[in-house]
């Protein structure tokens, strides 16, 4: 696109906003939680899923993510250490159920949090996602310590 068309369309989307007067209010935690699977335990409390969203954006600058239950699960088969975000939201659950199993298994830390979207934002996409892989890195080192040890703290569903 060029720089010409894409103002134009940011100032249609605005026009069209005003024009609707709506807008999308966000949802809180508290209803997130309304549409949780059955299995989404351990769930990341409120500012542990924000600290979450925060790391993952900070990862997503460095290119430190996997994102997607095809690419997290052969990266973990394949060894790899991070810490494992898991939409609690996901239907069917089918989808990813073997995810938790498969960090238990291999020492991975990993927590579920309420919303797919949400995941898929900090994610920096459009699209919802419901699995993502935080690989450690040394530029955000310190957030993702804090949140590894959060995570590990949190009581194993069993």
């Amino acid at each position: 696109m060029t720089k010409v068309k894409k103002e134009k369309r940011r100032e249609a989307e605005e026009e069209a906003e005003t024009e609707t007067g709506v807008e999308v209010p966000e949802r809180s935690y508290e209803e997130m939680l309304t549409n949780l699977n059955p299995i989404a335990q351990p769930m990341a409390g409120r500012k542990l899923t924000k600290r979450l969203y925060k790391c993952i954006k900070k990862a997503v600058k460095h290119k430190n993510i996997r994102r997607g239950v095809k690419e997290v699960q052969k990266f973990i088969n394949k060894g790899e250490k991070g810490i494992v975000v898991l939409a609690g939201d996901t239907l069917p659950i089918e989808v990813y159920c073997h995810v938790p199993v498969m960090c238990e298994d291999r020492g991975i830390p990993y927590a579920y949090i309420p919303s797919k979207s949400d995941l898929g934002a900090a994610a920096g996409s459009k699209r919802p996602t419901c699995v993502i892989m935080v690989k450690p890195n040394s530029e955000y080192e310190d957030s993702y310590n804090d949140c590894m040890e959060d995570v590990q703290a949190l009581p194993l569903p069993y």
